[in-house]
């Protein structure tokens, strides 16, 4: 007798499976771009949001949304209230859906979709994250966006990332699995991350519980360097990041009549600057410091009474990011007693380092082989790099048992990430479809040994 499993992972299935997502494609293009056209930074999201629950509700996904999956304590990053009620009106007035705008107002702008198939098995969790850049995209002929009618209407915020890529592969596949249910089993939880740009969304997520009950998590990223028709199953490259704003607060004065009645909000921020960058790395593995932004001053005949810096640290591991950390509050505090003024430290974002399971990777690996949709397939790809927050929901999910992987898919891009040209190929959604599908059809097959 040929049991369910064995069916699924053969050929002819796995060929219908593919035929099935590349009719799909011009839907996908038609949502991806619409995304991309009214882009929306992290807890923003709310036309973005509102969009995504409304397709997720009608292919009859249970869903819990804003609060049910986001711990308000645990966010990062928030901007003011004036703003999210700006951005809120904003959305509105561009196509969100109002009867699900009370479940995000505030910033509460996370989704997670379940669907029971009713059989016994596992929970597989997939997650893809919904927001894009504080940047302004590029506006001419040279950018397809820009010339085909769908660059960013909204100032200072572009998908420049790809996440508008990774929600509709999370739509795509939400629509492929629960025409597929009745051949599934267990439990697929899809998860729809705000907030990862600086690394703030993931772990509110992480905090409400959300991958508590997940076996089989996976997180997707589209480009990232990689090769089109190339797929890495399990990414190792982050490092573990903390995030944080400084404000300086002093005493204002005349700089010629009074000056030594001033307390210098911002020499104690430029001490800090120039402190932070001459910290001593960690023999452990590689770090890195940076103070982006640092704005002080109103007038050049003022003692400057204020300033603010924005400053992250990040290391290969989540304990030399924490020893640079705490060298660098060190160093602000110091800063500020030199010069005699007060100081507040504000966290804005924070990441771990997580190394993917290899039982999981390998079993990724299978699925794309099968698939035949890849020209390479590597199995781990390392060296540090950037940061991710999925690395908060990876740690939690491996921390209570289960297996845990970062997966990236290849494509041609017009630019680097976080570039004002950026743009991708939009058949890499296509075959991440297909092989997240894979990952939840042919579960019964995964070994751990």
């Amino acid at each position: 007798m040929v049991t369910e499993a064995s069916e699924l992972s053969a050929p002819s299935s796995l060929q219908a499976l593919s035929k099935r997502v590349d009719t799909l494609l011009t839907d996908l293009q038609t949502r991806r771009r619409d995304l991309h056209k009214y882009a929306e930074s992290g807890w923003l999201e709310f036309r973005t949001s509102t969009i995504v629950a409304e397709r997720l509700s009608e292919l009859g996904y249970s869903l819990q949304l804003g609060r049910e999956v986001i711990d308000a304590d645990s966010r990062m990053g928030l901007p003011s209230a004036e703003v999210l009620q700006q951005q809120e009106q904003r959305a509105l007035e561009q196509g969100a859906i109002a009867r699900w705008m009370p479940h995000f107002s505030g910033g509460f702008t996370g989704i997670v979709a379940t669907l029971e198939t009713g059989r016994p098995g596992p929970v597989i969790g997939y997650r893809v994250d919904m927001d894009a850049l504080d940047l302004n995209e590029l506006q001419n002929d040279d950018h397809r966006p820009y010339r085909e009618g769908f660059s960013s209407l909204n100032g200072g915020m572009m998908h420049a990332c790809g996440h508008d890529g990774h929600t509709t592969i999370g739509l795509g596949l939400a629509q492929l699995l629960m025409e597929l249910r009745d051949r599934l089993c267990g439990t697929i939880k899809l998860i729809f991350q705000p907030a990862e740009e600086g690394t703030r969304g993931a772990k509110s997520m992480v905090a409400a519980g959300v991958v508590d009950d997940v076996d089989f998590f996976t997180a997707v990223h589209i480009g990232t360097g990689v090769p089109a028709n190339h797929i890495v199953c399990g990414n190792d490259t982050f490092m573990a990041t903390t995030k944080l704003d400084v404000v300086f607060t002093g005493v204002a004065a005349h700089a010629g009549g009074n000056p030594e009645q001033g307390r210098n909000a911002l020499l104690a921020a430029a001490q800090a600057t120039l402190g932070l960058h001459a910290l001593p790395r960690h023999s452990a593995g590689s770090s890195r410091i940076n103070v982006g932004v640092l704005q002080a001053g109103t007038g050049r005949n003022v003692v400057p009474s204020s300033a603010m810096m924005k400053v992250e640290t990040r290391g290969a591991t989540n304990e030399v990011n924490e020893f640079i950390y705490q060298q660098a509050l060190k160093v602000i505090s110091g800063a500020a007693e030199m010069y005699q003024v007060q100081f507040e430290t504000r966290l804005m974002g924070a990441a771990q380092s997580s190394t993917p399971t290899e039982p999981w990777v390998k079993y990724i690996h299978r699925q794309a082989e099968q698939l035949g949709l890849f020209e390479e397939i590597i199995d781990r790809q390392e060296g540090a790099a950037g940061s991710e927050d999925a690395t908060y929901m990876m740690e939690r999910v491996k921390s209570l048992g289960g297996q845990a992987s970062y997966v990236i898919f290849g494509t041609d891009l017009s630019a680097g990430h976080h570039n004002e040209k950026f743009d991708f190929d939009e058949k890499v959604m296509t075959q991440g479809i297909k092989t997240l599908a894979a990952l939840a059809l042919n579960i019964n097959s995964f070994k751990e040994h």
